[in-house]
């Protein structure tokens, strides 16, 4: 989906149900509140997705985004999170095996779980919001910058815009992404999660959130990797032996590259820490876990074509 390359945008990372955090980061940014709209008189805003799920105000951070969206003061992008949703009440196709695209596994229904209980007493807005999730676009390009959850691949993207309407999932595709090797699998898989591999020699790690895993999420962007460890993207880096392991020439072959000469690129999803950074002079992730009592990050994007450190503005969540 094209947005003005003309425009001046505040991008802002993963809210997960910090309202009061939107708020102040929104304040902070010159954006003042009219009625249920927060409005700038120059600017919008775009917000990278996963605006559900963990934090204490999901409501709230749903209502405030939607009605920036709806006044044309903001777009909206989709997360995995918001895409978990859909998935958890769309039934899969018989064929594919299992009885909702993204099956009723203990891992999903914790994610979902804040989410679906601060929504109990209001069923018909939470109705309304799944309707809704299904008109946020994948991606957001022009020929100056680009918007994707976790990462942008061309090839895939060059798909997407033959068979979607404005980037936007319709009910066929997001059936088609129960079946695992299916293209809209890979390629919801790809945008809204990132690239992995497989863990070396049978290892496994647990994150803080007790998910045990046999892959780790690697870097889209490094030229040149040798090891494990020059490739590993997460908040929990490899264990020193892993991560001294050699790249074989075959899993280096299948690493994918977002080059340096691309577009501005902004990402969310990873949950970052540390002062706000470009990670390249192109590329930028602006999720710094605010839900775990991080940072809420923004973007200040104007004309640049090289991100500038300077224009990086957040605030610290508070307990």
């Amino acid at each position: 989906m094209l947005v003005d390359p003309e425009r001046s945008y505040d991008l802002i990372g993963d809210v997960h149900g910090c309202a009061h955090t939107v708020a102040r980061l929104l304040e902070q940014l010159g954006y003042s509140r009219h009625g249920d709209v927060w409005r700038h008189p120059r600017r919008q805003v775009i917000f990278l997705g996963d605006i559900i799920d963990r934090g204490p105000r999901i409501r709230e951070a749903l209502h405030l985004v939607h009605a920036m969206v709806d006044a044309g003061q903001a777009h909206c992008i989709m997360g995995n999170h918001e895409f978990n949703a859909l998935g958890w009440y769309t039934p899969a196709p018989s064929e594919s095996g299992q009885a909702f695209v993204r099956e009723h596994t203990p891992r999903y229904a914790m994610l979902l779980q804040h989410t679906f209980q601060q929504f109990e007493p209001y069923p018909q807005e939470w109705t309304d919001f799944l309707e809704w999730f299904m008109t946020l676009p994948l991606y957001l390009e022009n020929e100056r910058f680009r918007v994707v959850h976790a990462c942008w691949d061309n090839a895939v993207i060059s798909q997407l815009r033959e068979r979607l309407v404005n980037g936007c999932v319709d009910p066929a595709f997001l059936r088609d992404a129960a079946f695992a090797q299916g293209f809209a699998a890979k390629a919801l898989d790809r945008l809204l999660r990132g690239t992995d591999m497989p863990l070396p020699e049978g290892l496994t790690l647990t994150s803080a959130e007790g998910f045990t895993r046999s892959f780790f999420r690697t870097k889209f962007w490094e030229e040149n990797p040798q090891t494990y460890g020059d490739i590993v993207f997460q908040p929990d880096g490899l264990p020193e032996k892993a991560a001294r392991v050699p790249l074989s020439d075959s899993q280096k072959s299948k690493l994918f590259l977002y080059g340096p000469d691309d577009p501005l690129l902004f990402v969310g999803h990873y949950w970052r820490s540390g002062t706000p950074a470009p990670i390249r002079p192109n590329l930028a992730c602006l999720d710094y876990s605010a839900v775990k009592y991080g940072k809420l990050v923004a973007y200040r994007l104007d004309e640049e074509t090289r991100l500038d450190p300077a224009k990086f503005v957040w605030v610290d969540v508070e307990r």
